[in-house]
């Protein structure tokens, strides 16, 4: 069968056989020589969106976001139907990571998308409301999953503090992909995805702080938070925020919260005195004091904001060693 010019055909011994072997080679981080064999796979299949699409994703892989877009574009030029394929996606990616803001509309709205005709000065579409999401930072590497808001479907901005390993602020835009790996539950039964990134969209001029605080009660640590939030920027009580997870527990369906009373959440790995949900457990305690927090925050505002924290209850909180650590 012929459709617009283009033949339609199983594809060859010959494509299959490279194509098997490019993604085995992917798998290994040997993007060079995979690129070779699709290259030679969609010059025997140049009729073939797959050959194309698979190209795209070698791109997206090795963040060539000019040859992710130009390859995805021939893909989508073949397809057989107009909406909800991958390899639009692919090309909403590609397109938001050069700011192609006139493509990334495109893609989204042929892959099945509401785009509200609303858009910011740069042209960004604006008003998709996506809702919340976790992304998970550094995937490759020291992984963490922190929340953040969804800008558009490939642009998260994070809302959490990330952990200084990350080499993430708050408020950085980061890129994601576009599947899932694990959901985040929370006690109210929603669940939330977790995206993978796939680099840094826009960094954040706000630097992270680590200090000891000294906080009676976790209404004193609300405290801190919420006046962190009313100044426009945000502190993180790490002790109980952060769980340490395996690989196979980060990527599955977790719950968010740590749950009430003394039942421990079996995927925790975290141990008591270290940041995380068990580390204020100690001597049968549901309560430390002591807490590391993440603040972030100027350093013109930092110190100011902790100095009226204590002076709004001095019997019951103080604060030291506060270090710039991202």
């Amino acid at each position: 069968m012929r459709i617009f010019g283009k033949g339609r055909h199983r594809p060859s011994a010959s494509w299959r056989q490279a194509t098997d072997r490019a993604f085995t080679l992917i798998g290994d981080g040997r993007y060079e020589d995979a690129g070779e064999l699709l290259t030679r796979a969609a010059d025997l299949e140049p009729w073939l969106s797959e050959s194309w699409f698979n190209l795209a994703l070698l791109h997206k892989f090795r963040h060539d976001w000019e040859q992710a877009r130009a390859a995805g574009l021939r893909a989508v030029a073949l397809l057989d139907r107009e909406t909800g394929t991958p390899d639009w996606w692919n090309v909403g990616i590609a397109a938001t990571a050069l700011q192609d803001w006139p493509l990334a509309r495109r893609a989204w709205q042929a892959y099945g998308l509401k785009v509200p005709g609303g858009a910011t000065t740069a042209g960004e579409p604006a008003g998709m409301e996506l809702g919340s999401a976790a992304v998970r930072l550094s995937p490759e590497g020291e992984a963490e999953v922190v929340w953040g808001r969804r800008l558009d479907p490939a642009r998260i901005e994070v809302l959490s503090i990330p952990l200084p390993s990350s080499g993430r602020r708050w408020g950085e835009v980061v890129l994601h992909d576009g599947v899932p790996h694990g959901e985040r539950t929370t006690s109210a039964g929603h669940a939330y995805p977790v995206f993978d990134e796939i680099e840094l969209w826009a960094p954040s001029p706000v630097p992270t702080w680590v200090v000891l605080l000294e906080a009676a009660t976790e209404a004193d640590r609300d405290a801190l938070e919420q006046l962190a939030a009313d100044a426009g920027f945000a502190a993180e009580d790490w002790s109980s925020s952060v769980r340490l997870l395996c690989r196979m527990c980060s990527e599955s369906r977790m719950p968010s919260d740590e749950g009430e009373g003394v039942h421990l959440d079996p995927h925790d790995h975290s141990e008591p005195g270290h940041p995380g949900p068990l580390g204020h457990r100690t001597d049968g305690q549901l309560w430390v004091p002591e807490r590391e927090c993440g603040v972030a925050a100027p350093a013109s505002l930092v110190r100011g904001l902790l100095d009226g924290w204590i002076a709004d209850s001095p019997d019951s909180r103080d604060w030291r060693d506060l270090e710039e650590v991202c």
